[in-house]
């Protein structure tokens, strides 16, 4: 069995009022767009997650209501508090707790490139891999037959992208 993971750092947020809590922060303009190339991206390639772990933030939860009206099928949505701004060991803790095949997790910097970088075998020769800009992707499928047995260092990098790349 291959158990699939779909990366996905939340799109460019709103610096606009310099008051706002963090975690009420919106989408600029420029992420919303990027938002809905991500999920048309994710719906042309066919990476299509069966569940999508996705932390309780504003900008997350805008990146994927922009994402998920471009996937065909409907995946189903758990909003986690503790994803938000969470460690790598804690999001890969969360995930082998999982059961579905392909999952998609919605979080944040530095926590989700972080993890990227963590699990995969070989990194690409992209940059943006190590930054992780935000709404980059990743899919990275791991050969077991359970998310409890993923370990750092196991996973075969299958795709990664940019809105950059896209647009």
């Amino acid at each position: 069995m291959t158990c699939r993971l779909i990366l996905i750092r939340h799109a460019k947020s709103s610096w606009d009022d310099p008051m706002a809590d963090d975690h009420a922060r919106v989408l600029n303009g420029r992420g919303r767009a990027s938002a809905a190339v991500i999920g048309d991206w994710l719906a042309a390639k066919s990476y299509l997650p069966e569940v999508v772990l996705c932390s309780d933030a504003a900008r997350t939860a805008e990146t994927l209501a922009l994402i998920l009206p471009e996937l065909p099928n409907k995946p189903k949505v758990q909003f986690r508090g503790g994803l938000y701004h969470a460690s790598p060991d804690h999001m890969l803790e969360v995930l082998q707790r999982q059961t579905a095949g392909t999952i998609a997790l919605v979080a944040h910097n530095p926590g989700i490139g972080a993890l990227a970088c963590g699990l995969v075998a070989a990194r690409p020769d992209n940059p943006d891999f190590a930054r992780y800009p935000t709404a980059a992707t990743a899919v990275i499928d791991f050969d077991v037959d359970t998310w409890a047995q993923v370990r750092p260092a196991q996973g075969v990098l299958v795709d990664f992208t940019t809105p950059r790349a896209l647009m």
